[in-house]
């Protein structure tokens, strides 16, 4: 008897398996706010975890690899041995697929490609990510000068990227170690018919300056997407933060199993929380500090331990505030209720608060251990990351010679009053600011730090615009390679020394010179100079490199899981 009730049990469906809601639409509640669906205007995580849904690539990263391609819109990854990539490594030549359609219908040709790569590049918005082009290909991080005028030349524009026939052709500044990384994660590819219809850039060099750095709502792509994509854009409903894609039935390869997808901006854990619990969502973000609170739930699966390409919380000191109506500075002045501008171009203020955070006791308490004690910006696992090099110890006793220091000495005496500043929804990166608050603070009860968190898209602004004495932020890489570390934080055209006022000419020179050197042993030791070089500076304080952590009801099938993504690939998943 015993035997026959253990076989019933046995072949009885779950409790979640029997439950599954919405079996062909899939949830996804995220913390961050999608900020546009124009692929040239974004550079944040969410909104290009939703973007390469909708948009494709030439070629792809292979399954979880990082350093296998796969062609994807292109019919083969480029090689010198295939002859599409030629012996001086400055041409790159993509044969395009044929009989790929956009959402619209529209058969995909190679003035598609080219249209793409070049608007994704030449429009270049302030704080975009067109630079992750432009450098290799135009040999510049911007399109404009001081002035703000158009530096690139109709030569240059016409020789950049061409096409011959079914194939595209991009011509290079210089070899550039990363550039089929970069292809691999960004060359969306749009309808260039479709673009122009629509009042987008017709493509030429006589109307780009009318096109070139305009406001990300200027976009005709701002509200609305046509890709290749498994998935089409159907809604975005920018008051009640939600977004909703269908399956595209007209894709190349095989329809995704899932027939929608509804991705909200849900900024509270609990709620996200309860909203798994009742399958009302079927995949949540889970800050690291409350995993505790999603493992052992009935029907949930957490996949833990993932490998990310991220630094995250950072620390960014901020050399030269702009004071203007500027209430995060206190009374603007050094005089124990605020700061002035220029506070943390002093080098013994940043020596002072990077010995004044709590490393360890932050990695184990608010990350549970899963994650890696930063010594740089490169993360384990990344070309250019080196275990030897020196990196800033808590040492409250150091913490308070270097404050002694601070402005000959008016710092200690006077002590000082500004806001840290972190964004809503970033629990985390909310933690470090609390440790590192605490810390100093417990060193001279003159030293006072506000804390603020701020939404996302008020966060960037006030980044952008150098308003934030101290603020938190992090780095999910674009690709993997150390020049996407490197660049981003601490070229003078990257992007957070740009939001710190922060130059230094020979870092500059170093940063150009790695990203070129085609000897591997030689590009190594550079990148090791330049970290060094960034410690003794103290450019930035850097906490830790997060693992990566996907929690999603158990009845979610097929998860991919690759550090590039920075978001959810949607195509192989389905719900049974």
């Amino acid at each position: 008897m015993q035997k026959i009730i253990f076989l019933v049990l046995a072949f009885m469906p779950s409790s979640s398996a029997a439950i599954v809601k919405n079996p062909d639409t899939l949830v996804y509640a995220h913390m961050g706010e999608i900020t546009t669906l124009d692929p040239i205007y974004s550079y944040d995580a969410i909104t290009h975890g939703m973007i390469f849904n909708v948009y494709e690539t030439l070629i792809g990263f292979k399954g979880d690899s990082l350093t296998v391609f796969e062609p994807l819109l292109a019919e083969k990854v480029p090689s010198v041995a295939n002859r599409l990539i030629s012996n001086d490594g400055l041409v790159y030549k993509f044969p395009v697929k044929k009989n790929v359609k956009f959402h619209n219908g529209k058969i995909m040709s190679a003035e598609d490609v080219k249209y793409s790569i070049l608007r994704f590049m030449l429009i270049d918005p302030p704080g975009g990510p067109a630079s992750l082009l432009l450098e290799p290909v135009f040999g510049i991080s911007s399109t404009r000068d001081s002035s703000g005028k158009i530096t690139v030349s109709k030569e240059e524009f016409e020789n950049a990227v061409k096409t011959e026939g079914g194939m595209v052709v991009i011509k290079l500044k210089k070899p550039f170690a990363p550039f089929l990384s970069i292809m691999a994660r960004w060359s969306y590819i749009i309808n260039k018919e479709w673009c122009v219809s629509g009042g987008e850039w017709d493509g030429t060099f006589e109307t780009l300056a009318k096109f070139n750095n305009r406001p990300k709502e200027s976009s005709f792509l701002f509200k609305t997407m046509n890709g290749t994509g498994p998935f089409k854009f159907e809604r975005w409903d920018l008051n009640s933060k939600q977004l909703l894609l269908g399956r595209f039935d007209g894709y190349w390869r095989k329809p995704a199993k899932l027939k929608r997808v509804i991705m909200k901006t849900v900024p509270e854990f609990g709620t996200r929380r309860l909203m798994l619990e009742a399958g009302d969502a079927d995949i949540i973000d889970v800050p690291r500090p409350f995993e505790p609170q999603v493992k052992g739930l009935n029907g949930v699966r957490v996949f833990d331990n993932l490998p990310r390409l991220m630094t995250d919380p950072v620390f960014f000191f901020t050399f030269k505030v702009n004071p203007i109506a500027n209430p995060d500075m206190g009374s603007g002045k050094l005089d124990g209720e605020g700061i002035p501008p220029d506070f943390f171009s002093d080098i013994n203020a940043r020596k002072a608060f990077c010995h004044a955070f709590d490393y360890e006791g932050f990695l184990n308490q608010a990350l549970k251990g899963k994650a890696f004690a930063a010594k740089g910006s490169i993360p384990p696992g990344i070309f250019g990351y080196d275990p030897k090099i020196p990196s800033c110890k808590f040492d409250k006793q150091k913490a308070t010679e270097y404050f002694m220091k601070a402005f000959n000495g008016h710092v200690w005496e006077k002590g000082f009053k500004f806001t840290l500043t972190y964004n809503t929804g970033g629990d985390v990166r909310q933690l470090a600011c609390e440790v590192l608050k605490r810390n100093v603070e417990s060193i001279n009860p003159k030293f006072r730090i506000e804390l603020r968190g701020v939404d996302w898209p008020i966060y960037l602004e006030k980044t952008q615009n150098k308003k934030m004495p101290l603020f938190t932020r992090g780095w999910t890489g674009d690709y993997p390679d150390a020049h996407n570390f490197i660049f981003p934080f601490y070229h003078s055209n990257g992007r957070y020394p740009i939001a710190q006022a922060y130059s230094n000419p020979e870092m500059d020179k170093m940063i150009e010179l790695a990203v070129t050197e085609t000897n591997t042993a030689k590009r190594r030791e550079l990148y090791s100079k330049i970290q060094k070089k960034a410690f003794e500076e103290t450019v930035q304080i850097y906490a830790v490199h997060p693992q990566g952590l996907a929690v999603m009801r158990d009845w979610v099938k097929g998860f991919l899981d690759n550090p590039v993504f920075m978001g959810i690939y949607f195509y192989p998943l389905s719900k049974r």
